[in-house]
């Protein structure tokens, strides 16, 4: 046999075991955990080859009723609209359960509405659970491999470095950032509301970005929160370019692609990363005690992974500013829309802040006793929360509750099913009724782990206190000082894109009291 044959024969061999290795990694893998959860009862729609369930999933969309109305509202979620922005879900809902599986792309999926499930997240403190792979591949520009995507002992050391930084104890002294942030969005308020003869039609949105913007900015860079700020409209540009999620787009290695949006994309997270080492290089020459100097102390001795200590500061940076700021404000619109809508809440708010506050300055301890507002936070993260989905992936073969889920699966914890649930939360679980909420979580519904603003178990934001109490400070001084009406220029059309936001914005009529 001469070479030119051997050469044929491996040359037969090498591309017979590419194919197979290719059917088994675009197919048989996907297959064999399919198969796993399926003979444990749980099912879901048929996959095609390489795009999974994508192309149903597109056409479904045009059967999704269009929300969008030049009229005012009045009862914006009686007809139950946020439902209809995955169409797909409702259909598979009702033909597999609250529980099925479904693939996009090569990705499998479990999706869950069912509180048995939540639970077993809830209370699994093993990292053999952690965040997608896909997260860092699909959002890797503007998440990184910060504390939202890593997983095992990377983001243990994460979590442990910067948590402690943003629970109550630390709110407490962001406090008066926050009324400063407040004051300055009145006074905004004020000068347009007067060049318009008493009331004024405004949009609330960039306002409200801007007080959450400043907040951690400053937390964050202290002396150089104004560089920071730069970082804020880069970010929103960032999400807008990839509103449109690549693990959706039924094309393999699309981020890869020198599209336009992709080109964009590059250039503003190459931006972002400027913006904030120019920060950390003259970080360097302060005594500052903020949270960037934590990072950039974390960054020098300890678990870092694939990372570099450049890559650890400047992703982490983007991973605690970018939720805080865009997050949190995404609710606090949602939220100025519902009180706008609801002027009983309003006057009930008001009054309980002047009664409390009774002249002086919020503080802390006076938050604290404002039953109301509290209840009204709760309740606009329960009807319009910022995200859609709590997610997962088994990273080894795990055990939930009776439930094997084999290593590799995504879980997708749906947010909206949860929080709408009548046998949960009674038959007004559509209504804006913030009532419910006058004896804590645990009494606003039948099961705790129907109520999941902030995620679950040991990946719960760490975050959350602040966002609370940003939420409660921003309404509590919008309402002492204005009146609220729904504007005839706003349009209900809630959309996902990355979250959960206004498509035309929120249009209010606003009155100096």
């Amino acid at each position: 046999m001469d070479f030119y044959n051997v050469a044929i024969i491996f040359a037969g061999l090498g591309f017979w075991s590419l194919l197979v290795y290719l059917f088994h990694v675009l197919w048989l893998s996907g297959e064999s955990r399919r198969l796993s959860l399926r003979r444990q009862g749980i099912d879901g729609p048929l996959p095609a080859f390489l795009l999974g369930n994508v192309p149903q999933m597109k056409q479904m969309l045009p059967a999704a009723p269009n929300q969008s109305s030049n009229e005012p509202i009045k009862e914006p979620l009686s007809q139950h609209c946020l439902m209809n922005l995955f169409p797909y879900f409702k259909q598979w809902t009702k033909q597999y359960g609250q529980s099925f599986l479904f693939a996009l792309g090569r990705s499998q999926f479990l999706y869950v509405a069912d509180a048995y499930f939540v639970r077993e997240i809830n209370c699994f403190t093993s990292l053999d659970m952690g965040k997608p792979a896909y997260l860092q591949k699909d959002r890797g520009a503007l998440l990184g491999k910060g504390l939202i995507t890593t997983n095992g002992a990377i983001w243990s050391y994460q979590r442990k470095t910067i948590a402690p930084h943003l629970f109550v104890d630390k709110v407490k002294d962001m406090l008066q950032l926050m009324v400063q942030s407040g004051g300055e969005l009145v006074k905004s308020w004020e000068n347009i509301v007067e060049a318009n003869g008493g009331i004024a039609d405004i949009r609330v949105d960039d306002y409200v970005r801007h007080f959450t913007s400043f907040i951690i900015s400053n937390v964050m860079f202290g002396d150089e929160w104004q560089k920071g700020m730069e970082i804020f409209p880069k970010s929103l540009a960032l999400i807008n370019a990839m509103s449109t999620p690549t693990i959706l787009s039924g094309i393999p290695f699309y981020r890869y692609f020198p599209t336009k949006t992709n080109r964009e994309i590059w250039r503003l997270e190459k931006e972002i990363h400027s913006t904030i080492m120019d920060i950390v290089k003259k970080h360097a020459e302060s005594a500052s005690k903020d949270l960037l100097q934590v990072i950039i102390e974390g960054s020098k001795n300890g678990v870092l992974g694939p990372s570099t200590a450049e890559e650890f500061i400047v992703d982490n940076c983007k991973d605690i500013c970018i939720p805080a700021s865009e997050v949190t404000a995404v609710s606090a619109t949602w939220g100025l829309m519902l009180l706008a809508s609801h002027p009983e809440w309003q006057t009930r708010i008001r009054t309980e802040v002047l009664e409390v506050c009774n002249g002086g300055i919020l503080n802390f301890d006076m938050l604290h006793k404002m039953k109301a507002l509290r209840m009204v936070v709760l309740e606009v993260l329960r009807l319009y929360p910022a995200t859609a989905f709590v997610s997962r992936q088994a990273l080894q073969n795990v055990k939930l509750g009776h439930v094997e889920i084999p290593k590799g699966v995504n879980i997708w914890l749906w947010l909206l099913e949860l929080h709408f649930d009548p046998k949960f939360w009674g038959p007004d679980a559509e209504k804006f009724n913030p009532e419910r909420f006058a004896n804590g979580i645990s009494k606003a519904c039948r099961s705790s782990q129907a109520y999941i603003p902030f995620g679950v178990g040991a990946r719960v934001c760490p975050g959350q206190s602040l966002a609370m109490t940003e939420l409660q400070v921003l309404f509590a001084i919008i309402l002492s000082n204005f009146r609220l009406t729904i504007s005839p220029n706003y349009r209900h059309s809630p959309q996902y894109a990355l979250l959960i936001e206004p498509e035309f914005g929120v249009n209010v009529l606003v009155q100096k009291i």
